[in-house]
């Protein structure tokens, strides 16, 4: 399939059209089944519509201001449908007569979270079913939002095809409650000269540049938001210590992949730990680095002037099973730990580095619903402060994923998604992992806050 200008420019319509709640369709008239005339969704079934749009007022104690990076005091948010209307001082934003006040002010509000790095589907095994699979990712979803992640990015749906795609536009269709997402399909790996039979649920594998610029377009074709990359493969020590990586793709396949990738409109996320994958895949100028445990100051400085983004996912890589796996490889002479600390520190202190905070969040080792642990990582292990922790895990990834005039900060006329919680996170950093209060869109998913407390 080729794509020319008009092409382009209608997959990116549907891009920004995927953000916005589904159109709700008219019912046959006159209504001749049970009860009161309900509603018509996508594939023509009828379900309950949804209640008018309210006007909401939220009272905050505290209101993080995520473009500034400072905590303001004594605000009010004001909420129309699924947007903000108005924000600032107590005594300045009036609250609309009727308006339904929602008392924060013993509390903190933040813009709701963003994860930037997530696999919704678990890994599927050899006897994992479809249906299975789905419900399994219907629970990860729920379990983000809830925890205040109103927003994320999924790398790869793990063997599960283009699932991902069907759930994001579950949650775009409000079937189901999520997090608003940006999805990458089943993502693409290098083949070499394997000649493996290729898995239809599984990376889509390439072996040329032909093979790259395919599936490039097949993803597409299925609607995806990101192209997944993977240019390096698993890492191990030499006999004197030295890290070292397996090379993926040949710099002509990678080139290719990305290049296809933005001249069709899509972003490139790359996998990488370390060696010369990880290079090129700066040199290739890959949107996103991921991981990347062998950064180092040169590659850092190349990333700033090409104006790409850095996501770590540091949590889900100084977990107690990578020592594990090093002490039974090396016989507990070298640690990879500290070299992936050593390097996200050494890239939060190169100016203009923009990092993002991002989970890895699969099923495995790191349970959907406990993000916010990457925030403290950022703080107490790579020497973020936390207001650039909050910033990474807010206005940064939106920025990322090109949604900053949308999510990532509060302020009029983007998406009322709030969170809330009961302390000051720029002076405990763990209060993120106790989440008390969510909104996304303006529908309040949890509030366990109640007039003058927080339980």
């Amino acid at each position: 399939m080729r794509f020319d200008s008009l092409t382009q420019v209608t997959l990116g319509i549907l891009v920004c059209a995927a953000m916005l709640p589904a159109q709700v369709q008219p019912p046959p008239a006159p209504w001749r089944g049970a009860g009161t005339t309900p509603c018509v969704g996508s594939d023509g079934g009828v379900f309950k519509c949804p209640p008018p749009a309210q006007t909401v007022a939220v009272r905050a104690g505290r209101l993080f201001d995520s473009k500034a990076g400072a905590m303001l005091t004594k605000q009010v948010v004001v909420i129309s449908g699924d947007r903000i209307t108005e924000s600032g001082p107590d005594g300045q934003v009036k609250i609309p007569g009727g308006a339904q006040v929602i008392d924060l002010r013993q509390s903190t509000v933040l813009p709701g979270l963003i994860d930037a790095h997530t696999h919704m589907f678990n890994n599927r095994g050899p006897k994992g079913t479809t249906e299975a699979s789905m419900l399994i990712a219907v629970q990860n979803v729920q379990n983000d939002l809830r925890a205040g992640f109103t927003t994320a990015r999924d790398m790869s749906s793990h063997g599960n095809g283009y699932a991902d795609v069907e759930m994001r536009n579950a949650i775009n269709a409000g079937r189901i409650d999520g997090p608003r997402y940006q999805v990458s399909g089943r993502g693409i790996a290098w083949g070499g000269a394997s000649q493996a039979p290729a898995n239809p649920l599984g990376n889509y594998v390439v072996r040329s540049v032909e093979d790259a610029r395919a599936a490039v377009r097949e993803h597409v074709d299925h609607n995806v938001d990101w192209i997944k990359l993977f240019p390096t493969g698993a890492y191990s020590f030499t006999a004197t210590g030295e890290a070292q990586y397996v090379l993926m793709y040949p710099m002509p396949v990678l080139q290719a992949l990305i290049d296809e990738s933005h001249r069709l409109g899509k972003k490139t996320a790359c996998h990488v730990y370390g060696g010369e994958g990880q290079k090129n895949a700066i040199l290739a100028g890959c949107d996103t680095i991921e991981h990347a445990f062998g950064l180092d100051q040169e590659q850092a400085n190349m990333m700033v002037q090409k104006k790409l983004f850095y996501d770590p996912t540091l949590q889900r890589y100084i977990e107690p099973y990578m020592d594990d796996n090093d002490a039974k490889s090396t016989g507990g002479k070298y640690r990879m730990i500290p070299i992936f600390e050593h390097a996200v520190s050494m890239a939060a202190n190169t100016k203009g580095m923009k990092i993002m905070v991002g989970s890895g969040a699969d099923g495995s080792t790191y349970a959907h619903g406990t993000q916010a642990l990457d925030f403290e990582m950022l703080v107490k292990r790579a020497d973020l402060s936390p207001v650039r922790a909050l910033q990474g895990g807010t206005i940064i990834n939106a920025e990322a994923l090109g949604w900053q005039d949308q999510i990532g900060s509060i302020e009029k006329g983007k998406f009322a998604d709030l969170i809330a919680v009961s302390g000051d996170p720029l002076s405990d950093i763990t209060e993120l992992q106790r989440v008390k209060f969510v909104m996304k869109g303006g529908k309040v998913i949890k509030n366990d806050v109640v007039p003058g407390g927080v339980k």
